[in-house]
């Protein structure tokens, strides 16, 4: 064995004390007492699986003043995620083999974690999916229209995903129907005007369309930050093969706590009432959530600093996401056994992915946790390029450490690697 680390390992859904063996980047072996050829002794900490970020918008290419592969994968390894999977509407967006080539090259420069890469479908590359399939981790399509988002018409819908369902690579759904959108449209000045243009009835309506569109098709499907209650309500009779995120924002925020026109809460899907917000809540503890995506898509300062209507929307996440339900799962207010499942083991079911949970002969990517180490979160002590947090002054608990296939990536606040570590997952 190359390094058995001990403390208080995360098996079979309870803490235990133990070891975990490691050779060639694998989880080896799993016992109380193991020795490799160097032995790090984590005492009372916690060892748990690192996060998988289903969810992100690292801005790579084309909009690096925002983020890029660098910035936003350190972020990423600082908030205890070891992957993550990237957004096609970057620039150029990520639609042709040359496209995701080129993105994939980039990222394996830049990149601290591990990654996957969206193909985004659009009109005009429908009958390409087979070949964009050999090249991406996932297909992303939307179904509202968003920030850089690309133009999907529904009518192409179950053309789409026939032939998606003929590769083994799942789908994601940003949900919101674009004609209830260009009907609800106006100028808004403030996060109720943003409301009123994106209601609820526009996400209900899409997943409708999505559940009918995938029924007969065996592939897996998974729609991205359900932010309602009426979504939800949908979603508790979905079947297998579909399953459903939430993001921090929409589970801990709600309009009535940030009422005005602060445009750094202008996000898509909106941040909506605190109904909404604890249906979300409620639906994470009990399972009807499955996955937790931060839906990291941040923007500037200066960006967000005009008026409300000009203003772009999205948010930062990527780093804050795992620490902040860490500190939930401390105060009992959500399980461990919960955050896990939402953040490491079904985001890893939904690709088919070697990560995930510390079991013999998967990716031996784990963090390190000590629960006494709670503290505010700080935008100056984070790692995005934006800045800024919507989650400024909560409090979280930073993992002390991260290992990504068996290397130390962090210790201590200290970054242990060099940029390019971080390997494509999709072939």
């Amino acid at each position: 064995m190359d390094l058995s680390v001990e403390g208080k390992v995360y098996i079979n859904g309870i803490f235990q004390n133990s070891c975990i063996g490691i050779k060639d980047g694998k989880i080896f072996s799993v016992k109380k007492i193991l020795k490799g050829d160097e032995h790090i002794d984590f005492r009372n900490r916690l060892i748990l699986p690192s996060g998988i970020d289903s969810h992100v918008h690292f801005r790579d290419p084309g909009f690096t003043n925002k983020e890029d592969f660098s910035t936003g994968s350190m972020a990423a390894a600082f908030g205890g995620m070891s992957c993550v999977f990237d957004m096609p509407n970057t620039k150029p967006q990520t639609v042709s083999i040359q496209n995701l080539s080129d993105k994939i090259s980039l990222a394996e420069k830049k990149s601290y974690v591990d990654f996957g890469i969206y193909a985004g479908i659009n009109n005009d590359n429908i009958e390409s999916i087979r070949k964009l399939s050999t090249n991406c981790s996932g297909f992303k399509i939307y179904l509202g229209s968003s920030t850089n988002s690309l133009k999907f018409d529904k009518k192409n819908l179950r053309n789409a995903l026939k032939n998606i369902s003929q590769t083994d690579k799942p789908v994601l759904f940003h949900a919101e129907d674009d004609e209830q959108l260009i009907k609800c449209s106006g100028y808004e000045n403030n996060l109720i005007d943003h409301l009123k243009s994106r209601p609820s009835d526009c996400e209900e309506t899409s997943i409708k369309d999505i559940i009918f569109a995938l029924q007969g098709l065996n592939m897996k499907a998974h729609i991205c930050h359900v932010s309602s209650i009426e979504g939800l309500e949908l979603l508790k009779k979905k079947p297998n093969n579909i399953t459903c995120g939430v993001t921090p924002h929409h589970c801990l925020l709600s309009i009535e706590k940030n009422m005005g026109s602060s445009t750094f809460f202008k996000v898509n899907p909106p941040i909506r009432s605190s109904f909404d917000k604890e249906s979300l809540f409620n639906g994470l503890k009990n399972g009807l959530i499955d996955i937790l995506e931060s839906d990291h898509a941040p923007h500037t300062k200066e960006e967000k600093n005009v008026t409300f209507n000009e203003a772009p929307s999205g948010l930062p996440g990527v780093e804050t996401t795992f620490p902040i339900f860490l500190y939930l799962a401390k105060k009992e207010i959500i399980s461990f056994q919960r955050i896990i499942s939402l953040i490491c083991e079904r985001p890893a079911d939904l690709f088919g992915i070697s990560k995930g949970k510390l079991e013999v002969g998967r990716d031996a990517d784990f963090i390190v946790v000590d629960l006494k180490d709670d503290c505010r979160i700080k935008s100056e002590l984070l790692h995005s390029k934006c800045g800024w947090t919507p989650f400024e002054d909560w409090q979280a608990i930073f993992p002390s450490h991260i290992f990504i296939r068996g290397e130390k990536i962090i210790e201590d606040n200290e970054i242990q690697v060099s940029q390019g570590f971080g390997r494509f997952i999709g072939d």
